[in-house]
Protein backbone atom coordinates (compact mmCIF):
# COMPACT_ATOMS: atom_id res chain seq x y z
CA UNK A 1 0.00 0.00 0.00
CA UNK A 2 1.44 3.66 -0.54
CA UNK A 3 0.04 6.73 0.65
CA UNK A 4 0.57 10.28 -0.26
CA UNK A 5 0.26 13.24 1.79
CA UNK A 6 0.43 16.86 0.02
CA UNK A 7 1.37 20.17 1.99
CA UNK A 8 2.25 23.52 1.10
CA UNK A 9 -0.57 24.87 -0.17
CA UNK A 10 -1.84 28.26 0.64
CA UNK A 11 -2.74 31.58 -0.33
CA UNK A 12 -0.62 33.63 -2.46
CA UNK A 13 -0.67 37.17 -4.62
CA UNK A 14 -0.55 36.79 -7.80
CA UNK A 15 3.43 36.90 -8.93
CA UNK A 16 4.25 35.07 -5.58
CA UNK A 17 5.57 31.33 -5.21
CA UNK A 18 4.83 28.32 -3.54
CA UNK A 19 6.49 24.85 -2.83
CA UNK A 20 4.12 21.78 -2.58
CA UNK A 21 5.85 18.83 -1.04
CA UNK A 22 4.51 15.13 -0.88
CA UNK A 23 5.66 12.48 1.34
CA UNK A 24 4.79 8.97 0.38
CA UNK A 25 5.09 6.07 2.17
CA UNK A 26 4.70 2.70 1.59
CA UNK A 27 7.29 0.59 -1.09
CA UNK A 28 8.26 0.77 -4.46
CA UNK A 29 8.45 4.88 -4.05
CA UNK A 30 11.36 4.81 -6.37
CA UNK A 31 9.93 2.63 -8.76
CA UNK A 32 6.99 4.87 -9.68
CA UNK A 33 6.03 7.52 -11.86
CA UNK A 34 5.01 10.67 -9.60
CA UNK A 35 2.59 13.30 -10.90
CA UNK A 36 0.87 16.42 -10.18
CA UNK A 37 -2.58 17.33 -10.97
CA UNK A 38 -5.42 19.60 -9.79
CA UNK A 39 -8.28 20.78 -10.12
CA UNK A 40 -10.86 23.98 -10.44
CA UNK A 41 -14.53 24.02 -9.34
CA UNK A 42 -16.68 22.99 -11.84
CA UNK A 43 -13.97 21.82 -13.85
CA UNK A 44 -11.85 18.18 -14.47
CA UNK A 45 -9.10 17.18 -12.94
CA UNK A 46 -5.78 18.15 -15.30
CA UNK A 47 -2.09 17.14 -15.46
CA UNK A 48 0.54 19.48 -14.17
CA UNK A 49 3.69 17.50 -14.37
CA UNK A 50 5.01 14.72 -13.84
CA UNK A 51 9.16 12.99 -13.36
CA UNK A 52 10.34 9.83 -13.96
CA UNK A 53 11.13 6.90 -11.11
CA UNK A 54 15.35 8.67 -11.31
CA UNK A 55 13.84 11.89 -11.74
CA UNK A 56 15.49 12.48 -15.11
CA UNK A 57 12.94 13.22 -17.03
CA UNK A 58 10.26 15.59 -16.47
CA UNK A 59 7.35 16.94 -18.45
CA UNK A 60 4.92 19.93 -18.27
CA UNK A 61 1.20 21.31 -19.41
CA UNK A 62 2.12 24.17 -21.64
CA UNK A 63 0.21 26.61 -19.21
CA UNK A 64 3.01 26.20 -16.46
CA UNK A 65 6.40 25.49 -18.07
CA UNK A 66 8.57 28.11 -17.51
CA UNK A 67 6.96 28.73 -14.01
CA UNK A 68 6.87 25.21 -12.20
CA UNK A 69 9.51 22.54 -11.69
CA UNK A 70 9.25 19.03 -10.21
CA UNK A 71 11.69 17.10 -9.00
CA UNK A 72 11.71 14.38 -6.50
CA UNK A 73 14.08 12.86 -3.62
CA UNK A 74 14.30 8.69 -3.85
CA UNK A 75 15.90 9.33 -0.77
CA UNK A 76 13.24 11.21 1.18
CA UNK A 77 10.13 9.26 -0.57
CA UNK A 78 9.58 12.99 -1.59
CA UNK A 79 7.79 14.74 -4.35
CA UNK A 80 8.27 18.25 -5.00
CA UNK A 81 6.34 21.21 -7.29
CA UNK A 82 8.12 24.42 -7.00
CA UNK A 83 5.32 27.09 -8.55
CA UNK A 84 6.81 30.62 -9.45
CA UNK A 85 4.58 33.64 -11.23
CA UNK A 86 1.49 32.16 -10.11
CA UNK A 87 -1.54 33.75 -11.68
CA UNK A 88 -5.30 33.51 -10.69
CA UNK A 89 -6.03 30.99 -13.43
CA UNK A 90 -3.31 28.07 -11.24
CA UNK A 91 -6.06 28.27 -8.01
CA UNK A 92 -7.01 24.85 -7.93
CA UNK A 93 -6.49 22.00 -5.47
CA UNK A 94 -3.49 20.06 -6.00
CA UNK A 95 -3.18 16.40 -6.25
CA UNK A 96 0.07 14.18 -6.07
CA UNK A 97 -0.38 10.70 -7.63
CA UNK A 98 1.92 7.45 -8.07
CA UNK A 99 1.61 5.74 -11.02
CA UNK A 100 3.55 2.90 -12.77
CA UNK A 101 3.93 4.87 -16.12
CA UNK A 102 5.02 8.19 -17.66
CA UNK A 103 1.44 9.27 -18.33
CA UNK A 104 -0.43 12.62 -18.68
CA UNK A 105 -4.12 10.71 -17.83
CA UNK A 106 -5.01 10.52 -14.01
CA UNK A 107 -6.91 7.00 -14.92
CA UNK A 108 -3.61 5.64 -14.83
CA UNK A 109 -2.21 6.77 -11.69
CA UNK A 110 -3.13 4.45 -9.00
CA UNK A 111 -2.68 6.35 -5.97
CA UNK A 112 -3.61 10.02 -4.66
CA UNK A 113 -3.24 12.39 -1.99
CA UNK A 114 -5.75 13.86 -0.46
CA UNK A 115 -5.18 17.36 -2.29
CA UNK A 116 -3.89 20.84 -1.03
CA UNK A 117 -5.62 23.98 -1.73
CA UNK A 118 -3.24 26.99 -3.92
CA UNK A 119 -5.68 29.75 -4.15
CA UNK A 120 -3.98 32.89 -5.93
CA UNK A 121 -5.60 36.42 -5.51
CA UNK A 122 -5.34 39.18 -8.05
Amino acid sequence: QVQLVESGGGLVQAGGSLRLSCAVSGRSFSTRTMGWFRQAPGKEREFVARVTQSGSITSYTDSVKGRFTISRDNAENAVYLQMSSLIPEDTAVYYCAAGPQFHTYPSKYDYWGQGTQVTVSS
